[in-house]
């Protein structure tokens, strides 16, 4: 790699990383994850997030990124259904008991089928979080700029796809089992209700903010 490449990988990468430092949605849900699951169970949450960005990740490489970013219906429909789903699970939260987060010690690794279900729920909710936020879409397109020129090679591109990828799903993964040690936990046990409501109405402003930005726009 000369030294053109890798100055555009080290000035990507920076800017990829730094981007994941600034909590969103995401990294709400995350959280939310962290404290109500084992780890196990909670790295659901990491892969959905991480396939989510991934699909957009290939998208902007085969160039239907600048496609779908210029499409103002799809770019509206995608801030409605993605603000709608927030607010979802925001009502999930608030309509949650107290009672409900008595027990929140993490689980018998061997147990039984639950924890699967609870994996590929956890997925679904990652991967529906990142898919339909738009903000995914436009931050790698924004970034691919930089490196979807004739110059530089499609191995190149595929690489640094490769890299962002694996750093957001490292970043939850690393997030979730920081909250997953058992000191952190039985911390944040104690006030995970409150955690849980507060992280609800986070999300709720957002997805609502997300939603009127859509239509006021029309």
């Amino acid at each position: 790699m000369d030294l053109g490449l890798l100055g555009i990988f080290v000035t990507v990468a920076l800017a990829h990383f730094l981007a994941l430092l600034s909590p969103g949605p995401d990294f709400v849900l995350v959280v939310k994850s962290a404290i109500k699951n084992n780890g196990k169970n909670a790295v659901g949450i990491a892969l959905g997030i991480a396939s989510a960005n991934a699909v957009y990740i290939g998208l902007c490489l085969v160039g239907m990124g600048a496609i779908l970013a210029a499409s103002v219906p799809v770019m509206i429909a995608l801030k409605v259904i993605g603000g709608l789903f927030l607010m979802y699970l925001a009502v999930q939260a608030f309509r949650a008991r107290k009672s409900a987060y008595d027990s929140l010690e993490v689980d018998d690794p061997y147990a039984s089928m639950s924890n699967k279900t609870a994996f590929y729920k956890e997925f679904f909710v990652g991967f529906m979080s990142g898919i339909l936020n738009p903000k995914n879409l436009l931050f790698y397109l924004s970034l691919f700029t930089v490196v979807l020129t004739n110059e530089v090679g499609f191995v190149f591109k595929l690489t640094l796809a490769v890299w962002m990828t694996a750093v957001v799903f490292f970043w939850d993964v690393a997030i979730i089992f920081f909250l997953s040690k058992r000191k952190v936990r039985s911390q944040f046990t104690k006030v995970a209700y409150y955690v849980d409501k507060v992280t609800g109405a986070i999300l709720g402003v957002i997805g609502f903010n997300i939603v009127k930005s859509a239509l006021v726009r029309q």
